[in-house]
């Protein structure tokens, strides 16, 4: 069975944020930047421990990272429930960002 997915609102805002920016000069690479995160999430849905614990998560947390081009998604996998909670969405070049330390994102 297939693993819900969810975007909390910080997810969202950093997906559009990221989109905005890059449809300023270039539309088409902002589409396939998008799509291919898109993509990339949609893939947790059957395999959702794919990316790697995430060392510097809160001390017991479940906050796991998977690349995707220039960005790291961060997510965290909720067995009982089975969902994955996409967290947020970072360019690598930004200082390691603030993540919740619980699974209520």
């Amino acid at each position: 069975m297939d693993y819900e997915i969810v975007w909390t609102e910080p997810a969202t805002e950093a997906l559009q944020e990221i989109t905005t920016y890059i449809a300023q000069n270039a539309p088409s690479a902002a589409r396939r930047v998008a799509d291919d995160i898109l993509e990339r999430v949609e893939l947790l849905k059957t395999v959702p421990l794919i990316g790697a614990a995430y060392p510097r998560g809160a001390q017991g947390s479940t906050t796991r990272v998977v690349v995707c081009g220039k960005y790291r998604i961060f997510y965290r996998v909720i067995e009982g429930l089975k969902r994955v909670e996409i967290l947020t969405v970072w360019h690598s070049s930004r200082r390691e960002p603030d993540l919740p330390s619980d699974a209520s994102a």
